[in-house]
């Protein structure tokens, strides 16, 4: 009998369950790929972490994601990608991809309202991307404390409690500089009448390019594994998005 060649295996970074929503993309456009969810929730959120701290706490989980030997990583995490994805890359050799703000797609729309967290707001990577895409109509905000407000309340998120964290301000556009934020998206969109942009979409379909044609199906399910952090937690809201999105899944976790 033919021997079937394994699923390759992509690790992913977040500092809670925020990377969860770019972790179920990149499942439905990638169904022969394994998955390992590695988060920090206990530890979240990391927007307001000093660099080096930061640094550090991101070094130790991508240690243990060197050691599964992986097609590739992905950062689902805006603030990590703007701090450190430079310094990881150099470190490690398997590629490694990040999420960004989309600022190009919604600042040709006209104003553009970025919503981050303090850390991702304040990093150069931002603002180099406002620079070269923003068309000097894009305006940065921090929304201190919405990431860990998402993180604890992710099931029962109030439109007013959300709405508080956020300017008055009128925009044609807003990017969404937070993978929390986007359980928020609807809410967001809502309290500013406007087009809200993710980064979601156009991050998956890298990854799908940097892994290229896939050959390698077998006949068993793909793997999709959380670990470290709140597992219970992240499996429950990975569940959560797969119901909410009418996909009944198809993964065996291990």
């Amino acid at each position: 009998m033919e021997k079937l060649i394994a699923n390759p295996e992509v690790c992913f970074f977040d500092s809670g369950i925020g990377g969860i929503n770019l972790l179920y993309e990149c499942v439905r456009k990638l169904p022969c790929v394994d998955f390992t969810y590695f988060a920090d929730n206990f530890r979240v959120p990391y927007g307001s972490l000093a660099l080096e701290e930061l640094r550090a706490r991101v070094d130790s989980f991508f240690e243990k994601i060197n050691m599964c030997n992986p097609s590739a990583a992905v950062i689902a995490c805006n603030t990590v990608t703007a701090q450190c994805i430079g310094y990881l890359r150099k470190k490690y050799k398997f590629p490694i991809v990040g999420i960004q703000p989309a600022v190009k797609p919604a600042a040709a729309m006209g104003r553009c309202l970025v919503l981050a967290t303090p850390s991702t707001a304040q990093s150069d990577a931002l603002k180099e991307i406002t620079k070269k895409y923003g068309n000097d109509r894009t305006e940065i905000f921090a929304c201190e404390d919405l990431a860990a407000y998402v993180e604890e309340n992710v099931f029962d998120l109030s439109e007013k409690r959300v709405a508080s964290f956020l300017p008055s301000v009128e925009t044609d556009t807003v990017v969404l500089g937070c993978t929390h934020y986007v359980f928020c998206k609807d809410i967001i969109k809502n309290f500013y009448k406007c087009t809200v942009f993710d980064g979601i979409e156009a991050t998956a379909d890298h990854l799908c390019k940097i892994l290229g044609n896939l050959d390698h199906q077998t006949n068993r399910a793909q793997k999709i594994i959380f670990s470290d952090g709140d597992t219970d937690k992240n499996r429950c809201v990975f569940n959560y998005i797969m119901v909410k999105n009418g996909r009944l899944s198809q993964q065996r976790d291990i």
